[in-house]
């Protein structure tokens, strides 16, 4: 390996680790809001990616359809909710039209604009826009669906529901998008060159924007009162309780701004690599690596760990190809050893 090697290896780790950082960053989020360890969260990033190509292609995206499904789905769970409270306990025509609002007409909105959609050649802007309309209100559906009747089941139940989740939206992703792959159109088409080094401008867009989020993400919890909201409930849920604030609105804001990262980190990678409909799955392991790594509650370290994992997964490639997947994974045992001696018990908090 020279040295222009070495500096290509690490432009492509440093890109990849961008949105490792960002799928790590997500798990802890919401592992620490809700203790959920999000294993769907890879297919919001394939949805993302699929739904983009799509929309490039002309087709009217199906993944629209499944939106207006869990829509209808959800509106449905909420009504039979709202009916069964108690009479006087909440207002239940204002409750039941927001809700038809918020999980039936959006849906059907979204359908009718991705239908127009077909045949049509949109501004990339708009496209992605659509994309995230379509895709990021699929989170937080997903938890009122599965993960909100058993918020105070313990961590393994929860995951045990997660792994469900995940092997169903698979199922439905590959009925939804086919077996085939795809690939979108780079946002930028620009290449800087240092020396016989050349850096896509597709690179500098997924670091830089990635860069943006974390800093957007540290504003947000530490200058906004729903960030601050979020923050009191990751360290203690009952806590936060005690003094007002509703977990369930929390775990719902979490599951939004995970699946809206998953969606932007689809769109950012899928021009660099082909997304199947399960791809995703391996690159939010990866992520997962990095939120090992961080404890599952350290952002900077989840963060390091994920850039870390990218640049093993670049060298490895080079050096051993074949066993690049193995490599990468194999990090997350000296962690859980060190960690396991570090901090041999942990008690779950109490409901």
């Amino acid at each position: 390996m020279d040295l222009t090697i070495f500096a290509i290896l690490t432009q492509d780790g440093i890109a990849s680790g961008a949105v490792y950082v960002l799928l790590a960053l997500a798990l802890v989020l919401v592992f620490s809001i809700t203790r959920v360890i999000f294993i769907p969260l890879g297919e919001f990033l394939a949805f993302g990616a699929l739904t983009m190509a799509a929309l490039q292609s002309g087709k009217v995206p199906q993944s629209a359809a499944l939106l207006l499904v869990l829509g209808v789905a959800t509106f449905l769970r909420e009504a039979w909710t709202t009916l069964r409270a108690a009479a006087g306990q909440v207002d239940r025509g204002r409750v039941l039209a927001t809700s038809f609002a918020k999980f039936v007409l959006f849906p059907l909105v979204v359908v009718f604009v991705a239908r127009s959609a077909e045949g049509a050649s949109w501004p990339m802007i708009a496209q992605l826009l659509l994309t995230f309309a379509i895709v990021a209100p699929m989170g937080p559906m997903v938890y009122r669906l599965a993960f909100q009747p058993l918020a105070e089941s313990t961590v393994l139940v929860l995951l045990i529901v997660s792994v469900a989740v995940h092997m169903v939206l698979l199922g439905v992703g590959l009925y939804i998008f086919g077996a085939e792959g795809s690939r979108t159109t780079a946002f930028s088409d620009a290449a800087i060159n240092v020396g016989t080094l050349t850096i896509s401008g597709q690179s500098i867009v997924v670091i830089a924007t990635a860069l943006l989020l974390i800093g957007a993400l540290y504003l947000y919890f530490d200058r906004t009162l729903s960030g601050k909201a979020l923050r009191a409930t990751a360290v203690n849920r009952r806590g936060a309780r005690l003094v007002g604030i509703g977990t369930v609105q929390a775990g719902r804001l979490a599951f939004l701004l995970a699946s809206s990262i998953g969606t932007l980190c689809g769109v950012l990678i899928a021009p660099i690599t082909t997304i199947y409909y399960d791809s995703g799955f391996l690159m939010g392991l990866k992520g997962f690596v990095g939120a090992i790594i961080g404890g599952l509650a350290s952002y900077p370290l989840a963060a390091g760990g994920a850039l870390l994992v990218g640049l093993l997964e670049a060298y490895s490639s080079f050096y051993a190809s074949a066993l690049k997947e193995v490599i990468v994974f194999t990090l997350i045992i000296p962690v859980l050893v060190w960690r396991s001696i570090a901090h041999p018990q942990v008690d779950e908090e109490e409901a």
